[in-house]
């Protein structure tokens, strides 16, 4: 997960400030940094691959002065942890730095490649450098032009960026991308995360999604997205590093709930060439292409992320798949096919249970390939490959972004083995991949209706039991909300599949059992309809979460609703996970239970 920080001194060199606030963003991970400056009111840089150690050697023989600049901590994403793809990003006119993901990046380049615009990196962001040039040498002033180029833009990202020859000015923008303000005495700050900016000042603002803010040494000017000026509240905050950038959120999960829009993208654009929209995986790992079999293994909510994947991979790239449990797997000795493939999932890359899993597989000459969101883990040591995600470091110990993140790489994995096997097109392939693409702005997007979905929480915390409902891929994911729920608000909730409602859940249904219908508006819906009907006629109460389509449909059958944009089936899963974890949240705020860290439960199960 990337990180920004932007400062307007007073007095003070910029640089030395940056790199500092930049480590105080290293626990999000990262493979290069820069900086930027506005030295004589022209534009310099400095950037270097690896650890912020080498940008600051690097500063100590080619210093940067200035009182104004940005810095950026890049994970790699589009374009591999190179020096010419490490931001800030730069034109005589313009320096940005940026996190999230650029949707239209392509198009945009190709347009701007032909008024004449060179480009020399392999990144998204490039782009947004020279869209606002192309802008300034139309004439428009900085924040017509940034403007400007902010309606041209899809996709999630928050944004800071200076200009040649304006001693006093510093531009930022948010959407689906957390951005803070810091105020000081006759100078400003600009950071992706609080933490960074605790030791320059006390006094935070948050933008909200759509703002953007033009800011001097004398104060910030905050625009909304219908270009309104709007207020922010300023607070005073008692930033510590035990508190590891919780910024304005009331809890870690919260937060990490809404970084999922930066955090997706960041993983999205690790495995999908923009150049020509593939997926680009590790070439020893296609050999899953040709497995006879291939065996998920993971606990907890990973396991929930793999029996998503079993869909995809059979639905899609049409390879048999088996998922289980893997504290069950280790002692039920399967056979395994010569030439298979296995495949384990793990937010920490320590859990035991997984870990002997991927033993056992190894010892039945699998190959084995590993999703994981910690380096150097044991699992990884262990795995003959590795395919990382790039959630950051989750402190909450309800998964929510590192599930989230491990969908989209099972997602790109199915992907590209199905391209490998032929059994997709490629005008198939496109639309599963744009619709990957999307995803980040159509969370940020759901996001903006926390408030509805909290006040439906009100329901759900007064019941004593609680039932999640879902068909196909929508499946995995009511039994993940059901287990949200009960892992922070220790309300009794079972997920359990549409079609067996029938089969013995029904009995439990009354006006006191709230049923939560995970229904996408797909192939499956008239089915989970039946099934949403069933409860309704024996007094139960209904929260569907659909489409616009769906809810219409079961407009008289419904208690609640929680409409979700329209995507694709295949992206459904990732999309329809923010709401079940947002209602287990608010939740379990509202019993007061301890959200971050609930009773009897560890980050990670490091023991049997």
């Amino acid at each position: 997960m990337c990180g920004i920080v932007g400062i307007l001194s007073k007095e003070k060199e910029a640089a030395p400030l940056l790199v500092e606030g930049l480590k105080r963003l290293e626990y999000r991970g990262y493979d290069s940094a820069g900086v930027a400056t506005l030295v004589n009111g022209k534009l310099e840089r400095r950037r270097a691959e690896g650890k912020l150690v080498n940008l600051s050697d690097k500063l100590a023989k080619e210093p940067l002065n200035g009182t104004i600049g940005i810095g950026h901590t890049r994970w790699a994403t589009h374009g591999g942890a190179t020096e010419r793809n490490a931001h800030p990003h730069i034109t005589n006119d313009v320096a940005v730095v940026h996190n999230g993901i650029i949707e239209n990046y392509q198009e945009l380049k190709e347009e701007l490649e032909k008024s004449q615009f060179r480009f020399e990196s392999d990144t998204d962001t490039e782009v947004i450098a020279h869209l606002v040039t192309y802008y300034l040498r139309q004439g428009l002033t900085p924040q017509a032009a940034v403007d400007q180029s902010l309606t041209r833009l899809r996709g999630a990202f928050a944004i800071a960026m200076i200009f040649s020859g304006e001693k006093d000015l510093m531009i930022g923008a948010r959407f689906g991308t957390p951005l803070a303000l810091g105020y000081g005495k006759g100078e400003m700050f600009m950071a992706s995360d609080s933490y960074a900016l605790a030791p320059l000042t006390d006094k935070i603002c948050f933008l909200e999604d759509g703002d953007r803010v033009e800011m001097s040494r004398a104060g910030a000017t905050i625009r909304d997205i219908t270009g309104k000026t709007v207020q922010r509240d300023i607070r005073t905050t008692a930033q510590s590093g035990a508190l590891m950038g919780k910024g304005e959120y009331r809890h870690f999960m919260l937060k990490e709930i809404h970084e999922q829009p930066a955090v997706i993208g960041d993983t999205l654009n690790t495995y999908i060439n923009p150049a020509n929209g593939h997926i680009t995986m590790p070439e020893d790992v296609m050999g899953m292409a040709t497995a006879p079999k291939i065996t998920i293994a993971a606990c907890g909510t990973a396991y929930y992320a793999g029996y998503v994947a079993k869909y995809w991979l059979e639905q899609i790239a049409r390879i048999p798949t088996e998922v289980d449990i893997a504290s069950e797997f280790r002692y039920r000795e399967a056979p395994l096919p010569k030439g298979g493939a296995a495949l384990f999932i793990s937010q920490s890359g320590e859990t035991l249970d997984t870990l002997e899993a991927l033993r056992y597989c190894k010892r039945q000459g699998q190959e084995t390939v590993s999703i994981l969101n910690t380096i150097e883990s044991t699992i990884e040591r262990e795995s003959h490959h590795v395919l990382r995600t790039l959630a950051g470091p989750e402190i909450g110990v309800a998964s929510t972004k590192a599930f989230t993140t491990q969908l989209t790489t099972l997602a790109c994995l199915s992907i590209a083995l199905a391209r490998k096997n032929g059994s997709i097109s490629a005008e198939r392939e496109k639309q599963l991949t744009d619709a990957l693409r999307e995803l980040p702005s159509r969370i940020a997007m759901l996001l903006e209706h926390d408030e509805k979905i909290k006040a439906m929480a009100k329901e759900i915390a007064e019941a004593r039991d609680v039932i999640y409902l879902g068909r196909g891929t929508a499946y995995p994911i009511a039994m993940e909300g059901a287990l949200k729920l009960k892992e922070i608000s220790y309300i009794h909730a079972e997920g359990y599949a549409s079609g067996e409602m029938k089969h013995g859940p029904i009995a439990l249904i009354d006006e006191n059992v709230p049923v939560i219908v995970v229904a996408p508006y797909d192939a499956l819906f008239e089915k989970t309809a039946s099934n949403a009907a069933e409860v309704v006629a024996r007094g139960g109460k209904v929260l569907l979460i659909s489409d616009k389509k769906g809810i219409e449909k079961l407009k008289d059958k419904t208690t609640w609703s929680i409409e979700i944009p329209e995507v694709d089936a295949f992206v459904a899963p990732i999309l329809y996970t923010i709401p079940v974890q947002l209602l287990a949240y608010h939740a379990a705020v509202l019993k007061g239970t301890d959200v971050d860290q609930p009773r009897n439960l560890a980050k990670s199960v490091t023991v049997e």
